[in-house]
């Protein structure tokens, strides 16, 4: 029986070991990858080009709109080419405001069980017969 019983013993240390080991390499590729964002953030923070939006108009061809400085420009990204369109005057561009609820991930996704939860539950019409 006490051979039965270190063999139990060793298969949840094995277990446990490499449980340890999987988290450990969890948290190493987490801290990796948030040093990674910072780093690539920080490259392009001083950047005089950016790109503000783009469209797709088929599998391998885009419309971009790109700030360049201070102008604005349209071009077209294709497979092997890239074609300046034309400039943008800046006041006829839709900007975008930035939506910045202050609300974290727990709380927006609180209300989005909310709201779920509330159209699952909510009275059903069955007028349509």
């Amino acid at each position: 029986m006490p051979v039965l019983l270190m063999g139990f013993e060793s298969g949840y240390a094995q277990f446990i070991a490499v449980l340890v080991i999987f988290v450990l390499v969890l948290g190493v590729t987490a801290l990796t990858t948030r040093w990674i964002s910072g780093y690539q953030k920080q490259q392009s923070a001083n950047s005089n080009i950016e790109v503000i939006e783009t469209s797709r108009l088929t599998n391998n061809k885009y419309l971009q709109i790109i700030r360049v400085g201070e102008t604005y420009k349209l071009i077209a990204v294709c497979k092997d080419t890239v074609t300046m369109l034309g400039d943008i005057p800046a006041e006829q561009l839709k900007t975008p405001e930035m939506v910045n609820s202050g609300l974290g991930f727990k709380e927006l996704f609180d209300k989005a069980v909310r709201k779920n939860s509330a159209n699952a539950s909510g009275p059903k019409d069955n007028s349509s017969k």
